[in-house]
């Protein structure tokens, strides 16, 4: 009879409500959101889940130590992964943890509810309360429950990197705030805490990246950006995938890259032996694959391992040679395979009547003295090095479409390299009696 409902059709109404009630409510289902009457504790084991299930934040511990990080690392993998820790100097000593929001900040409370971890940021009062979202970039951020504009956001973990850069995730400076971000390498595999590495811009003409160790020491060099890559890291530039971006401008000196693939992750990592890397995962593999790292080798990519007006190339007998025109400042160090020293010219410029010698596939001198102008190309630059008694190189600024831009040194010309491919050209100054 129609307007019937037979008794199996009830009973099966109620079980998808019973179904849909208990997974909305069940431990296992994802949420990505953290409100003011929410927290995370270790002894529940709950985490948030970003939409399409890529990354999970929660609480762990190392396997060799009882200490207690709050972390996020990829949810699919069965191999852990971390990618940001937010206490990683501040562990928590036992199992006692817990995230919450209290008032306008996330903190981590320990023992006694002392708290060893904040986002430490002040408002004034704000009419709507702050939420905590576990974006699906991997984003942790922290908003007010009724704003979802990424320009809103009050604190963002994207601001604060420990060892890894993700996708969408920049590295450098925020001009607007002064807030510079940067990365520091883990103490090991199985410690989070900070180690002695770390990869970070210096603000200049042309900024460059620099793998730093310990309070400065300089262990590797970007080379300045040329519009296609770091001129020092062309290996990092390869992926059909990615998509990479640098921008210099009032507000902001950043890079970043983003993917093509969504099946496919990357990371750009800073390992605790001092290693800046490139690692991929695709679903083929089903492991982490090192593309890139550096320094690639111990000789041509070591800091200034060359000296000045010297250029490094491992195709060579002798992997330090001078530029065309320069000869060794110390023969007997030279002789001995100590660079160090670099070399000196073998004839004064004049100031009239000099030429340049164009050096192919380099990887651009360190840029402190460099002058930029971005208005001229490659012609007008060599007029404006001839008419400058102190310049000693010039190159364009940009490689694409042929060359734009400006770049001239008045300095010495330091820790450069050659390449099989990649690089760009570099035009040095010699005196007359030393061109070729």
């Amino acid at each position: 009879m129609k307007g019937v409902r037979k008794p199996y059709e009830n009973s099966h109404t109620s079980f998808l409500l019973v179904f849909f009630v208990l997974t909305l409510f069940s431990p296992a289902f994802s949420i990505n959101t953290l409100s003011s009457a929410d927290s995370l504790t270790i002894s529940s084991s709950r985490t948030l889940v970003s939409p399409g299930n890529i990354f999970e934040l929660g609480f762990f511990r190392t396997t060799s130590s009882s200490r207690w990080y709050l972390g996020m690392w990829y949810k699919k993998l069965s191999d852990r992964t971390y990618v940001w820790v937010a206490n990683r100097d501040n562990p928590l000593s036992n199992s006692i943890g817990t995230l919450k929001i209290s008032g306008n900040n996330l903190v981590i409370l320990g023992d006694s509810n002392k708290s060893v971890w904040s986002t430490n940021i002040t408002r004034g009062n704000e009419r709507s309360p702050v939420v905590a979202e576990l974006l699906a970039n991997g984003n942790f951020v922290m908003r007010d429950s009724n704003n979802n504009d990424g320009s809103g956001f009050l604190w963002q973990s994207f601001d604060y990197p420990t060892d890894t850069l993700l996708p969408e995730m920049k590295l450098g400076y925020d001009l607007r705030t002064g807030l510079n971000r940067f990365l520091i390498s883990s103490r090991s595999l199985d410690d989070p805490s900070s180690g002695d590495y770390s990869y970070k811009f210096e603000r200049r003409r042309l900024p460059e990246l620099y793998l730093l160790k310990g309070s400065g020491f300089r262990v590797h060099r970007s080379g300045p950006w040329n519009g296609v890559q770091f001129s020092g890291m062309p290996e990092d530039q390869k992926l059909s995938y990615m998509v990479y971006n640098f921008t210099q401008n009032s507000e902001e000196v950043a890079y970043t890259f983003r993917m093509t693939d969504n099946s496919i992750y990357s990371r750009l990592t800073i390992s605790s032996e001092g290693y800046l890397e490139r690692l991929t995962w695709t679903p083929s593999s089903g492991m982490w694959n090192v593309f890139w790292s550096s320094p690639v080798d111990l000789q041509c990519d070591v800091y200034k391992i060359c000296g000045s007006y010297s250029y490094c190339d491992q195709n060579t007998s002798l992997v330090c040679n001078c530029i065309q025109g320069y000869m060794p400042l110390n023969e007997q160090q030279w002789d001995l395979r100590v660079w160090s020293s670099g070399c000196i010219r073998r004839t004064r410029l004049s100031c009239s009547g000099d030429g340049f010698t164009r050096m192919k596939k380099m990887k651009l001198p360190e840029t402190t003295m460099a002058i930029v102008d971005r208005s001229i190309g490659l012609k007008e630059c060599k007029k404006k090095c001839l008419s400058d008694c102190n310049c000693t190189a010039f190159a364009n600024e940009d490689i694409r479409n042929g060359g734009t831009g400006c770049v001239i040194w008045t300095g010495q010309l330091e820790d450069i390299r050659t390449y099989f491919a990649d690089g760009q050209d570099l035009y040095v100054r010699l005196a007359p009696a030393d061109l070729v």
